[in-house]
């Protein structure tokens, strides 16, 4: 190989080496940030509960109506609570009791990496046993957003849910990485995939066949609606349908037209509203 060749293969390999560790570096560093008082529309409690003997979960509370039902509301990565203050404003207006979490190293919530919902999956334990012994008599139910989703469905299932809504979730950790990469580094992306997964793999300290929702979601054991939008690009159609058929029955799916991986209930609205209404109604209040 000639000289020049071998210092432009070498170059490359360096560059592809940093720009690894960086990406590798966004991916799993904490999300902290301070979250603001709420405004007087939607009064909440500020509080925290144990996730373990070191670390907390910071979150807000809003009582609805007795006998209503309580739903826990877990949102996406490098993110935090707020993200699902208008679905907590209609739910509550309802009479729902609400309960907002950050997750583990996401805003107030102490934790030093992000890890694609495998200790993320501890704050949700934490949140539902918290639900379980503050509202004894309550059915209870969740709603995940992409992250929050794929915390929902790695927890340990000690617990039962009366009704689960999964919004933009993720198969694998190998498709959710992929189609990042090619959206940001085009065709050439998933080259990048292999490194990007060890690399993962040894910032986390946990293999990254631990981090597949598709391969746990038969265990939910509860209810379920899943939703997704014909334009997600970072969770494809086919990938979301897999999903689907991996999860056991009772189960509905949404597909929302033009809708991609952002917030679906601003996308639809009050369309949204309905749909997610009609299902905890049914599975809540039976």
């Amino acid at each position: 190989m000639p000289r020049w060749l071998l210092l432009q293969v070498l170059s490359l390999i360096v560059v592809m080496s940093i720009v690894i560790f960086a990406i590798g570096e966004l991916l799993t560093g904490a999300a902290h940030s301070a979250v603001e008082t709420l405004s007087s529309d939607l009064p909440v409690e500020s509080i925290q509960f144990p996730v373990n003997a070191e670390n907390n979960v910071h979150a807000w509370l809003a009582h609805g109506d007795r006998g209503n039902g309580a739903i826990l509301l877990v949102h996406s990565m490098r993110s935090n609570r707020l993200e699902m203050l208008s679905r907590a404003r209609f739910l509550n207006a309802q009479g729902y009791s609400v309960l907002l979490i950050d997750l583990q190293a996401h805003g107030e919530s102490p934790g030093k990496r992000i890890t694609f919902g495998f200790r993320e999956s501890e704050s949700v334990d934490a949140s539902i046993t918290f639900l379980q012994q503050n509202f004894p008599n309550e059915r209870i139910a969740a709603i995940g957003v992409s992250l929050g989703a794929a915390a929902i469905v790695l927890a340990k299932h000690s617990f039962k849910l009366d009704a689960v809504i999964l919004e933009s979730l993720h198969p694998t950790i190998e498709e959710a990485v992929e189609n990042r990469l090619k959206l940001h580094f085009g065709e050439i992306g998933p080259l990048l995939l292999p490194l990007l997964l060890s690399q993962l793999s040894f910032y986390l300290d946990i293999p990254t066949s631990q981090l597949n929702p598709i391969t746990q979601i038969a265990n939910l054991n509860s209810p379920l609606l899943l939703i997704s939008g014909t334009h997600d690009t970072h969770t494809t159609l086919p990938e979301t349908e897999r999903l689907f058929i991996a999860a056991r029955e009772p189960k509905e799916i949404w597909i929302i037209p033009g809708a991609g991986h952002f917030n679906m209930h601003t996308y639809a609205g009050r369309v949204y509203e309905q749909r997610i209404t009609a299902f905890l109604h049914h599975y809540l209040r039976q």
